[in-house]
């Protein structure tokens, strides 16, 4: 059997009409579904800001499922930038 993947985190910006159209419920639901953690959150700037983590393989996909976005967004861009790993629980809507 092999050995789990490393856990990874990573914080994405993602830019275009991506608020007041739910994309930050359906980031969580899509961070639930693949069994990541973090947490996601608007920006002053009009950009959702989210951090995830976990196993490397769930995170491509989580950021391919951000691109699409819920139906209501259009996603002109991600920024994504790695980060350290902390071992956090869950996935939350921060305000």
């Amino acid at each position: 059997m092999p050995a789990p993947s490393p856990l990874t985190r990573r914080r994405l910006r993602v830019m275009g009409a991506v608020q007041g159209v739910g994309y930050r419920w359906f980031a969580r639901a899509a961070a639930q579904e693949l069994g990541l953690s973090g947490w996601a959150r608007n920006r002053d700037d009009g950009t959702v800001e989210v951090e995830a983590e976990g196993e490397p393989q769930a995170l491509d996909e989580f950021v391919s499922r951000l691109r699409a976005g819920p139906p209501a967004a259009a996603v002109d861009a991600i920024e994504v930038q790695e980060r350290r790993p902390r071992g956090e629980r869950g996935f939350t809507i921060r305000r």
